[in-house]
């Protein structure tokens, strides 16, 4: 029998997480996907020396103060790694703005278009990239700008079903909604032993896309940030799941039989229609404990990771 890997490749596009060549190049994904933290990894890896070089000699040469020079030398680099991986991959890459610019929508566009011009200069295609952008009100109202223009998003750090319905609302291109970090919430906040059948993060976005399915939203949901395999399983036959080398490598030593379990042609218990207003989607995540801890703890945990970055960018 194939591996799970390969079994699951029938049912879901599966997402490389991660910003390493060389696991692109072992596990064959259909899309691959970055943030600060992978860029972090990424920086401190000799293969991508050269990059680091690059992006440090354009943020000097255009950038017209210290912290312009750094915002267009991490963005470069952003951009430059996610060439090289989409050499690799015949789907899209999705590439991050800057999680400080979260609460501020005008500047987020603003980023977004940047880097994608960044990448038609270099002759990559905006069909082949998906700019991530935090769930916050502000940062989906900046993804309907953007996908106005035909530059599609993939909204990150989404831990509630109110972040899901704003973003279909919006005609947001991707979500990412995630599954491992809900789970350490729970696991922090109750003595419940929690498996694959009642893990909060597999259920979260299981309602997720039966809601969307059940009411023709074209929105993909794309599980992250898994924990276990156990999770990716109970996901199978999500649009799409960006999964671990860790995890990859796991699953394809894995023969065992892999069963679907979400299907777009028949959705289970999806409900009508919901239209949420600015008001009502700041009540409800105000409501959602999780959701507002884990939102907020992701983007103080990519701008950190982005000052390190800076700080290795800036040495000469």
């Amino acid at each position: 029998m194939p591996s799970k890997l390969e079994q699951l490749k029938t049912m879901t596009d599966v997402v490389a997480d991660t910003g390493d060549i060389e696991a692109m190049k072992q596990f064959k994904p259909q899309d691959a996907t970055t943030n600060p933290s992978l860029l972090l990894k990424a920086a401190a890896m000799p293969q991508y020396a050269p990059l680091v070089e690059a992006a440090k000699q354009f943020g000097l040469s255009r950038g017209t103060s210290n912290q312009e020079q750094l915002d267009l030398a991490c963005d470069r680099l952003a951009v430059l790694v996610g060439i090289e991986i989409l050499k690799l991959i015949p789907g899209r890459i999705s590439t991050e703005v800057d999680a400080r610019l979260s609460f501020d929508a005008k500047a987020m566009v603003e980023r977004g278009r940047a880097l994608i011009s960044q990448y038609e200069a270099l002759d990559f295609n905006r069909n082949r990239v998906l700019i991530k952008l935090a769930s916050t009100w502000e940062g989906i109202r900046a993804a309907e700008v953007l996908e106005a223009e035909g530059i599609n998003c993939n909204l990150t750090l989404l831990f509630s079903f109110e972040q899901a319905v704003a973003c279909a609302n919006a005609g947001v291109f991707l979500i990412s909604p995630f599954v491992g970090r809900i789970l350490d919430w729970w696991k922090a906040h109750t003595d419940i032993d929690y498996t694959a059948t009642n893990d909060p993060g597999v259920l979260s976005v299981q309602r997720i896309f039966n809601y969307y399915k059940a009411n023709g939203f074209d929105t993909v949901v794309m599980g992250a940030s898994f924990r276990n395999t156990g999770e990716i399983e109970a996901l199978a036959g999500c649009d799409r799941l960006t999964i671990s080398p860790t995890l990859l490598e796991a699953l394809s030593q894995d023969n065992g039989q892999l069963v679907q379990t979400l299907d777009k042609n028949t959705p289970e218990g999806g409900t009508a229609k919901i239209s949420l207003e600015e008001s009502a989607f700041r009540w409800s995540l105000n409501e959602d404990a999780m959701a507002t801890e884990k939102l907020a703890e992701g983007i103080r945990q990519f701008t950190k990771d982005t000052r390190v970055l800076e700080q290795q960018l800036g040495k000469q």
